[in-house]
């Protein structure tokens, strides 16, 4: 279904606005750049950017907090007799996303945000707490509040997301192009959901 006019541009100033904060962010870093002047950059009012963005730190982590949603959700409404490994899995090695198309650009933005994250404390800080509430999540979605074991399999699948992310990170500053990143950490990824359907029994048992 096709987006009204309405929608349109509020789509349009919601990526204008994350495009101009991402740009200041790179420039200067996350914590020198007030939110007026992300305001005032985009032209728009500092009560638009929070219209849009509840905080300054969803200026970075939007992205990554909706896609964390969409794998809960994957998860959550999985088919009668799929695992959680396996609806996990068929979410996170999926084909597609930014990295599909041979773009420059969505590498170089990728690139842009590693550096501003590794340069922020607050960001850093914002990271955790966003990857403890969505392990969480996940923890009390496959498990009852409180159970042991759901606590450890949602750390251990969220570990490999957050692997995936990293590597992005360190393969997008290195200059790969989107492609070749994309079937690197997918392939990585596949091998370490492997780890766990397989068990830690043995595993590195030589050095």
């Amino acid at each position: 279904m096709a987006l009204g006019l309405r929608e349109r541009k509020k789509q349009w100033t919601r990526q204008r606005i994350a495009e101009v904060a991402v740009r200041l962010f790179g420039e200067r870093g996350f914590d020198n750049v007030p939110v007026t002047e992300v305001a005032r950059a985009a032209d728009v009012s500092e009560a638009t950017v929070f219209n849009y963005f509840p905080s300054k730190e969803d200026l970075v982590y939007q992205g990554m907090a909706e896609y964390e949603n969409t794998l809960l959700e994957a998860v959550r409404d999985r088919a009668a007799g799929v695992s959680v490994l396996d609806a996990f899995r068929d979410f996170l090695l999926r084909p597609g996303g930014a990295l599909a198309d041979d773009d420059p650009a969505a590498v170089a933005r990728i690139a842009t945000v590693a550096r501003i994250i590794a340069g922020s404390a607050t960001l850093q800080a914002r990271e955790l707490r966003m990857v403890d509430r969505q392990t969480a999540a996940l923890a009390e979605m496959i498990g009852r509040p409180g159970d042991f074991e759901p606590w450890v399999v949602a750390n251990a699948l969220m570990g490999v997301q957050r692997a995936m992310k990293e590597a992005v990170h360190r393969q997008a500053l290195a200059g790969r192009r989107g492609p070749r990143i994309a079937r690197e950490v997918v392939a990585q990824a596949r091998v370490a959901l492997e780890v766990l359907e397989r068990g830690l029994a043995g595993y590195a048992a030589t050095r």
